[in-house]
């Protein structure tokens, strides 16, 4: 855990903990997962915090496992490559858009099926209130951000090849990124009554999509190192090639301005040691840099990944 970046290793915490005091409340007569979890806006229940406690709530421990088993495993790169304070606003914002897709997906189902002519729904042998039916459509689950994760590993290193069992052979990211996709649209489509928000993960992938796109084409000339992201409020984008590569990683090679002193002649005076140790960094960068893009990610050295991970830190 002491290698694992800042966000991801709090995010792990946070729902474990949640997941654990939602039995914990359990006992006490408390339905977190009602309190918590994102109601449909026209329900009695829905409060607008739940937009964002939704994300840390879990139907089950298999539902945890595999949720937190991906932000393991893909978060931290993701992390790693965007910084701290930018991946947990990615992380977020796909988790909002995964709530407000399912949001609209609901409000369409609700209008189709013509229930607000109604105040009560026949539910197998029994009938009940339509404000109690409408509180029961309740989401909750990191899903949405989790498939942010996974389409922005895909977009950052499209060419790493993952064993996806039972697959007997590895899969680019971007056909795995791709492949999920398409289940995904394809099981939302279907309509299937297996309790999963399809439509809230292609949700947080939309959303993922539409915040690197804006990275790329516009979030990156607008930041300065004294606000927004810091390093990595520069341009997002990984590009193709060992050109597009290096254009991409720009944001953790800029360094800090080194101090500057304007003095009475008109002339600058720069500290010529802090530029060349910057130097040496930015070829260590270069070097490390290169070999992922020859290897992928995890044919770099333990010594490799640590150095790569402390630049990223750095701010």
């Amino acid at each position: 855990m002491n290698n694992m970046p800042t966000i991801t290793k709090h995010l792990l915490i946070i729902n474990i903990l949640m997941f654990a005091g939602r039995y914990v409340a359990s006992l006490y007569g408390i339905d977190l997962d009602n309190l918590l979890g994102l109601h449909f806006f026209l329900a009695s229940d829905f409060r607008w915090y739940q937009f964002f406690t939704y994300m840390f709530m879990h139907g089950g421990l298999e539902h945890l496992f595999f949720n937190m088993f991906a932000v393991w495993m893909f978060g931290r790169i993701v992390e790693n490559t965007m910084g701290p304070r930018r991946y947990l606003f990615y992380y977020l914002t796909c988790g909002l858009g995964a709530g407000i897709i399912q949001e609209c997906v609901q409000y369409i189902s609700f209008l189709s099926q013509g229930l607000g002519a109604y105040e009560q729904v026949a539910l197998a042998s029994t009938t009940i209130e339509m404000s109690e039916f409408l509180n029961r459509w309740t989401t909750v689950g990191a899903s949405g951000a989790v498939y942010g994760i996974l389409l922005a590993f895909g977009m950052t290193f499209p060419e790493e090849r993952i064993f996806i069992i039972p697959l007997p052979v590895p899969i680019k990211a971007k056909y795995f990124v791709c492949g999920y996709a398409v289940i995904e649209l394809m099981s939302a489509l279907a309509r299937s009554n297996d309790g999963v928000a399809h439509f809230a993960h292609l949700g947080g992938m939309l959303f993922g999509l539409l915040l690197i796109l804006y990275w790329r084409n516009h979030g990156g000339n607008r930041g300065s190192r004294n606000g927004g992201y810091g390093y990595y409020d520069q341009h997002y984008d990984r590009g193709s090639g060992s050109g597009g590569w290096r254009q991409w990683f720009a944001a953790l090679r800029r360094p800090k301005k080194p101090h500057t002193t304007l003095r009475n002649e008109g002339k600058y005076t720069q500290d010529m040691d802090y530029r060349r140790r910057q130097k040496e960094r930015e070829e260590e960068i270069d070097r490390i840099l290169d070999k992922v893009r020859r290897n992928g990610y995890n044919g770099l050295t333990d010594e490799e990944k640590k150095r790569l991970f402390d630049f990223s830190q750095k701010e």
